[in-house]
């Protein structure tokens, strides 16, 4: 089955209208393709997702749009600005990227506050002193996220919920106008994944939010900010538009080769698999 026809009218805006724009984009590495022909259009200020399952290319096109993967084939336009026509270093100053892992490690002895304010210098130690003002939005921030009784508390003793809702407030001290979170509730249990949750919901409720791109494995990791879905399967577009659109039960459960349903409430969809398929999963994966 095809679904690559379910996509929005809105692909035809224009680069300074959207915060991400890609047109035939294409990641060619180790003799295959890990994207192909991926058209996608993030309008400004939108809450947005990536869904998929595993190695379906949904951190290669991360990396991308970040401009730390150059592609194969194909067009790019962050925030209005061409790939190949604009200096990549000075456009990230507009994008941040949260990742439960990164390049770089927070020093584990910083408090989270201290952490908090390195945002605004775009460094992983706080190298210079942080003004008032900005350790004031710092405060903020993690006050906005729930962290204000841990502001304190070194890096190393937070939870690993707590860590990435840290990144996250410093990820928004410069108010980037795009903020990419690449699995940020990877490896966190339920009362941790729902906060992490709520922080994103909240930044995306404030006035003037930035453009939220969250990339995830799960319907149930998707908040009711967001507003449209771009589904991978195999490296290319399986289905993108709003998600009462695409997350339906036969489209997801050929994505992920599992049949499951799916099921909405208050806003949020869960995806559920009868016990009953488990032998016929076994059986094909033995295939």
């Amino acid at each position: 089955m095809d679904h690559a026809g379910l996509t929005s009218h809105s692909l035809e805006a224009s680069p300074e209208t959207s915060a991400i724009q890609a047109r035939g984009v294409g990641v060619y590495r180790a003799g295959r393709w890990i994207l192909k022909d991926v058209d996608w259009t993030v309008p400004a200020g939108a809450c947005v997702a990536v869904l998929g399952p595993n190695g379906c290319g949904k951190s290669t096109l991360t990396r991308v749009v970040s401009g730390y993967l150059w592609p194969t084939e194909g067009t790019v336009s962050v925030l209005g600005e061409a790939f190949g026509e604009v200096d990549l270093h000075e456009l990230r100053e507009d994008l941040r990227l949260v990742q439960p892992t990164g390049l770089a490690e927070p020093d584990p002895e910083m408090s989270a506050l201290d952490i908090a304010a390195t945002g605004a210098f775009g460094t992983v130690g706080l190298y210079r002193e942080a003004t008032p003002e900005i350790r004031r939005e710092a405060e903020r921030l993690l006050a906005t996220v729930g962290l204000r009784s841990v502001m304190q508390t070194p890096y190393q003793n937070l939870s690993s919920g707590e860590r990435i809702r840290c990144l996250m407030a410093r990820a928004m001290v410069r108010k980037p106008r795009l903020l990419l979170l690449d699995e940020p509730t990877s490896g966190l249990d339920l009362l941790a994944r729902e906060q992490v949750l709520a922080t994103i919901q909240s930044l995306h409720d404030q006035d003037d939010p930035p453009t939220v791109v969250l990339i995830t494995h799960h319907l149930e990791e998707l908040p009711p900010a967001v507003s449209r879905v771009l589904v991978l399967q195999d490296g290319r577009v399986a289905a993108q538009g709003e998600p009462g659109e695409v997350l339906r039960s036969d489209l997801l459960s050929e994505v992920y080769q599992c049949p499951l349903e799916v099921v909405r409430s208050e806003g949020r969809y869960y995806s559920r698999v009868s016990p009953g398929a488990w032998a016929s999963l076994l059986a094909s994966d033995e295939g």
